[in-house]
């Protein structure tokens, strides 16, 4: 069966469930349980033959066997015990609990959809690539849908092919969703080199790793992983792991991420009288350069950290990044000087899932102490002025990137030529610029002169809903920050 014929098999009962109240996010959650069960089964048959990984009892042909109030008691007690396992199984089952509420249905889940197909034995493509077109429905799913954990594949594409990851290093992602960065840039070493055993296995169980916070999402990516053939009894994933409360204990060659947006870090407390308030949080380093509660300054911060020397990033930031003033200065200052910070893509809008978000991509170098500094030329790619994308009508796809990642010269980036939309700017001028703001472009925006070439109506009416949702994100954080 191919890939889109599994989604459409999977996505079609997936509607029925619907109708029970359940979210897509919900839904995509008892599939990943059901199927880790069932192919740890296929794994003990012929011709594997493995010793079961799931404890007896809590197994596979345990669940296939029951039906009704039994089977519904059956899968409670299943996922309550594996999530008390350590490695993998701890992490795709922690917290985890049925959300199908009538036992027909779950008993149809498990021996009409997942019983019947041999997951093992279909390639890593076809399951994997059915798996990923889940999250991608999931993650265009405006009411319940998981869209601010998935960056848009295309996007990752370009990062990952000029980035350029090879065998035998080590790649990091601290907020890393459902996968999209550790999976890609896993296929872009399968693709381009030509591996021995060894550099085979590094790949799949000591290359990739990533931390998330959120644990329903967590297990999303450790199964994405573990269905692209990544990982071993060891889980390549932390989840419900703070990347930003403390230094990290290992670095990598490589750090490829797209943290979570959102202005402030916060902790919800409840008083006495039962009233929620917020605190803002901020996290006291060492290793940081400035305290901050802005959650992106923060990861920018912990991203330099994760880096061995020479070792090399690339982080989604939102525009505040760039030009904030106070901590942001100060950060922006010791990154040029610290760092050999290279590259600055500016996004379009109408990309991202979570609406409203103004984003850019910064590639930096982490480099050995130095009284001069690192940074000589930092190069600007504009992207987002005069280009209009929506995510039905007028998606991003990888070839829109292709004169960026043209321009970006990764063969050798040191030989890069001007262009219309690619700018040098020297250290010394981004110094003098008002609070050292990395804001920058200079291309004339062509709706702004000219009615005649506007966009379409339902590009203009998707950038105000974006512009409003964003407003609107402010007006609630101002508000919060009011009732402290």
């Amino acid at each position: 069966m191919t890939s889109n014929g599994i989604v459409q098999k999977l996505w079609n009962y997936c509607n029925v469930l619907r109708d029970d109240g359940l979210s897509y996010l919900d839904y995509i959650e008892q599939l990943t349980f059901l199927l880790f069960l069932k192919m740890a089964d296929e794994q003990t048959r012929a011709p594997f033959n493995k010793p079961s990984i799931i404890p007896k009892g809590y197994d596979w042909p345990s669940l296939l066997e029951k039906e009704g109030d039994e089977l519904e008691i059956q899968y409670r007690h299943t996922l309550e015990n594996l999530g008390k396992e350590r490695g993998m199984l701890g992490v795709i089952f922690r917290k985890a609990q049925n959300k199908v509420q009538d036992p027909a249905k779950l008993r149809r889940l498990i021996a009409d959809l997942i019983d019947k197909e041999q997951w093992t034995s279909l390639e890593a493509d076809v399951k994997g690539d059915a798996y990923e077109g889940l999250l991608e429905k999931n993650a265009a799913d405006v009411k319940g849908g998981a869209g601010q954990y998935f960056t848009p594949r295309p996007l990752i594409k370009a990062i990952v092919d000029v980035m350029r990851p090879a065998p035998g290093q080590t790649i990091h992602d601290p907020a890393c969703g459902t996968g999209g960065f550790l999976l890609i840039a896993h296929d872009y070493i399968g693709q381009h080199y030509e591996l021995d055993r060894g550099q085979k296995k590094h790949l799949k169980l000591k290359a990739l790793s990533g931390n998330e916070l959120v644990d329903s999402v967590a297990r999303l990516c450790v199964m994405n992983l573990y269905l692209h053939g990544i990982g071993g009894d060891d889980c390549p994933i932390d989840g419900g792991v703070d990347s930003l409360a403390q230094k990290p204990a290992v670095t990598y060659d490589m750090v490829l991420t797209n943290p979570p947006f959102g202005k402030k870090s916060s902790i919800t407390i409840i008083n006495e009288e039962g009233e929620e308030s917020k605190e803002a949080l901020t996290y006291v380093r060492d290793d940081f350069w400035a305290t901050t509660s802005n959650k992106q300054l923060n990861f920018l911060q912990h991203v330099k950290s994760c880096l061995k020397i020479h070792g090399r990033a690339a982080i989604v930031v939102p525009d505040n990044v760039l030009f904030e003033g106070g901590a942001g200065e100060t950060i922006r200052r010791e990154l040029l000087k610290q760092c050999d910070v290279h590259t600055l893509l500016r996004l379009p809008t109408g990309i991202f899932y979570a609406q409203g978000v103004k984003a850019n991509v910064l590639f930096f170098d982490r480099k050995p102490a130095s009284e001069a500094p690192w940074t000589k030329t930092l190069w600007i790619y504009d992207f987002r002025t005069n280009e209009h994308f929506t995510l039905k009508t007028n998606p991003l796809k990888r070839e829109n990137l292709d004169d960026f990642v043209a321009g970006y010269n990764p063969e050798n980036r040191h030989q890069r030529k001007e262009s219309e939309r690619f700018k040098p700017f020297a250290y010394e001028d981004l110094l003098k610029r008002d609070k050292v703001s990395l804001d920058i472009f200079w291309l004339k925006d062509e709706s702004l002169e000219d009615s005649a070439n506007l966009p379409n109506p339902d590009v203009i009416a998707a950038e105000i809903a974006e512009d409003l949702q964003a407003a609107l994100d402010q007006f609630v954080l101002i508000a919060a920050d009011i009732r402290k």
